[in-house]
C-alpha cells in the first residue's frame, strides 16, 4: 500500500496499527492467552505469528521508523453483512503494536504485509512494476479488465485456473467455461485463453476417460460442463477463426460431442428423439445449484431447456467444423442428428405462450417462467426461428430483465422470492426463487441484438452502462455474485463474480464491434 503525503500544515507521522487474526476465512477470531504477540524486528519492520502451524507474516515500511510493542485486543468489531445475514458477525483482533513513520509533504511511503520479507529499497520498484502490469481502473471496461485478471490463478506446476470467484469461491468446471471467453478474448488476451484452455482441455480428456483429473478443477462430472466447454471453443473458433482454432485444439470439439451421443457420461442420456435426459433431483446439475436441507431448492430433471439448446447448438458447430475439414460424411451426421434434435426441442419446449418450459419431465409441466430459455435465443445456432425468439425475448423482458440482470424466476410464478436476505435457507432459496444474476445480460443481450439488430445497440448500452455504479459498491471495481429480484436492487452474495465480469465484457465487445462496423458502413 502506498501513502502519499500530499499537503500538510506541520511536521507529520504516519502510525500504523495492524489488526491481526491468523484465522480461517471462514471464522471468527476471539481473545485468548494463547496468541503469541511476540514481535521479532526485521528490515524496517517486524515478523510475528500468533499460532503455531501458521506461516510468519511480515511486516514492512520503505522508510525507516519505530516499532512500539504494545500488545492489545480490539473487542466487537462489527461486521454488518455478517449481522444481517444471520451469522455471528463480532470478533477480537490483536493489535501487538504499532509503527510511527515521519513523512514529508510530498513524499510516499509503502507498507508491505506478506508471508515473505521483502527488501525495503525494494517496495518502491515493485509497487510501480505490480501497478504497470494492472489495467487502470479509468472507465467502466478498464475497470471489469483489471476485475478480470484478478481471477486467473497460476500453480507451480505451470497449469492455469479461473477461480469462480471472491471471496469463498473454488476453480468450478461449469464456471470456468462460461467465463474463459469474456475474460480472456474479449479482455484482447488470446493467448491466456489457450493457456487457460490447455489446463481445461487435460481436465475434460482425463474426465472423458475415466482417469483422475490431475488439476484442481472441480464439479467436472456436472452434466452440462462439456456442453459448455463446446461453447467455449466455438467462441474461440469465432475469434480466431476456423482454422485456427484447428490448428491449435484439433478434434476437441468432436471428442466431446462424441462423448455425449456415444452415452458415456453418467447422467447424461441422449434419448431417441436427439434430445438430453438428465437427473437432477437429487443433486442440483445446472447453474441454478442451489441446495438445503440435503436436495435442490429447484429439482430440474428430464430434458432442461438450456441442456438441450447447447446439445443444437454443439451439434451445429460440429458439422461447421466437419465441412471446413472437407469430411462430408462426418457433415452430414451431425446435420442429421442437429435437424431432429431442433425439432424435438420445439416440439417439447415451447408452448402456446411463446415462451419455453424450463424443464419438462413425465410429471406435470412446470410453468415456471425462468431464465435458461435465453440460450435458446442467444447461442450462434438456434433451433428457434426469428419469430419464435421475438416472442421469447419479449417474454423474457417483461417477466425476468432487471438492470441487474435476469431473475431466476418471474414474479408472476409461484414461489417468488426476490429478496437476498434473512437467514441462511432464505438466501439459498432466493438464489435460485427470484434473485437477478448480472452473467445473463450476456446472452440476453445478445439474443436482442440477433432479433433486433443494429436498432438494438443504444439499449444494449444503456443496459451495460447501468452497471457502471456497482464498480463503487461492495467490491470495489467489479460485479458482486448476485442481485435481489426486486428494486433497489441491492448487490448480495460474494464480493466478485467470474461470470458476471466475464459476460459484461464479452457483451460489451460484441456491442462495440457492432458499433464500429456501423460507423464504417
Amino acid at each position: 500500500i502506498r501513502y502519499t503525503l500530499l499537503d500538510a500544515h506541520s511536521p507529520t507521522i504516519l502510525r500504523f496499527k495492524p489488526f491481526l487474526a491468523f484465522r480461517n476465512t471462514m471464522a471468527l477470531c476471539r481473545e485468548n492467552s494463547v496468541a503469541n504477540s511476540h514481535c521479532e524486528p526485521i528490515g524496517n519492520g517486524v515478523k510475528v505469528n500468533l499460532y503455531a502451524g501458521y506461516p510468519d507474516l511480515y511486516l514492512q515500511l520503505s522508510h525507516k521508523g519505530t516499532f512500539t510493542h504494545a500488545p492489545d485486543w480490539y473487542r466487537n468489531i462489527e461486521y454488518m453483512e455478517d449481522q444481517e445475514q444471520g451469522y455471528d458477525y463480532q470478533e477480537d483482533l490483536l493489535v501487538p503494536g504499532y509503527f510511527d513513520v515521519p513523512i514529508r509533504k510530498g513524499q510516499s511511503v509503502y507498507f508491505s504485509a506478506g508471508t515473505l520479507p521483502l527488501a525495503p529499497r525494494q517496495m518502491g520498484v515493485l509497487f510501480a512494476k505490480e501497478t504497470e502490469m494492472r489495467t487502470p481502473r479509468t472507465s467502466f471496461t478498464n475497470c471489469l479488465k483489471n476485475a478480470a485478471y484478478q481471477f486467473y490463478n497460476k500453480h507451480a506446476d505451470g497449469q492455469r485456473y479461473i477461480i469462480a470467484g471472491y471471496p469463498w469461491f473454488t476453480y468450478r468446471a461449469r464456471d470456468l467455461f462460461i467465463s474463459l471467453p469474456g475474460l480472456t478474448l474479449a479482455a484482447k488476451d488470446q493467448g491466456l485463453f489457450t493457456a487457460i484452455m490447455e489446463t481445461g482441455e487435460k481436465a475434460l480428456r482425463n474426465h472423458m476417460a475415466k482417469r483422475p483429473l490431475d488439476c484442481a478443477i472441480t464439479d467436472m462430472n456436472d452434466p452440462d460442463v462439456p456442453l459448455w466447454a463446446v461453447w467455449a471453443l466455438q467462441q474461440y473458433a469465432t475469434h480466431v477463426g476456423l482454422e485456427a482454432y484447428g490448428n491449435r485444439f484439433g478434434n476437441l470439439v468432436q471428442d466431446l460431442v462424441d462423448y455425449i451421443r456415444n452415452q458415456r457420461h453418467d447422467n447424461l442420456v441422449l434419448r431417441e428423439n436427439g434430445l438430453l435426459y438428465a437427473e437432477g433431483s437429487l443433486k442440483p446439475i445446472s447453474w441454478m445449484n442451489a441446495f438445503w436441507n440435503g436436495a435442490p431448492v429447484v429439482p430440474r430433471s428430464g430434458y432442461l431447456v438450456e441442456f438441450n439448446a447447447l446439445w443444437y447448438n454443439a451439434l451445429c458447430f460440429a458439422a461447421e467444423l466437419a465441412e471446413a475439414r472437407g469430411d462430408q460424411t462426418l457433415q452430414a451426421k451431425m446435420t442429421e442428428m442437429a435437424t431432429q434434435t431442433g425439432q424435438s426441442f420445439i416440439a417439447t419446449f415451447l408452448n402456446e405462450h411463446g415462451y419455453l418450459f424450463d424443464h419438462v419431465n413425465d410429471s406435470p409441466q412446470d410453468w415456471s417462467v425462468r431464465p435458461n430459455q435465453i440460450f435458446a435465443a442467444s447461442l450462434p445456432y438456434s433451433p428457434l426461428d426469428r419469430l419464435q425468439c421475438k416472442r421469447l425475448l419479449d417474454f423474457i423482458t417483461k417477466e425476468l430483465l432487471t438492470p441487474k440482470g435476469l431473475r431466476s424466476l418471474s414474479p408472476k410464478s409461484l414461489g417468488y422470492t426476490p429478496l437476498y436476505e434473512g437467514n441462511e435457507e432464505q438466501r439459498i432459496r432466493s438464489s435460485n426463487m427470484g434473485a437477478a444474476w448480472p452473467w445473463l445480460i450476456g446472452p440476453y443481450l445478445e439474443a436482442y441484438l440477433k432479433v433486433y439488430q443494429t436498432s438494438g445497440l443504444a439499449f444494449a448500452q444503456r443496459i451495460i452502462y447501468g452497471f457502471e455504479e456497482e464498480l463503487s459498491d461492495r467490491g470495489i471495481g467489479t460485479i458482486s455474485e448476485l442481485f435481489d429480484g426486486d428494486p433497489p436492487y441491492k448487490g448480495r452474495g460474494g464480493v466478485s463474480f467470474a461470470m458476471n465480469v466475464a459476460e459484461l465484457l464479452r457483451i460489451h465487445r460484441l456491442v462495440k464491434n457492432k458499433l464500429n462496423l456501423l460507423q464504417e458502413s
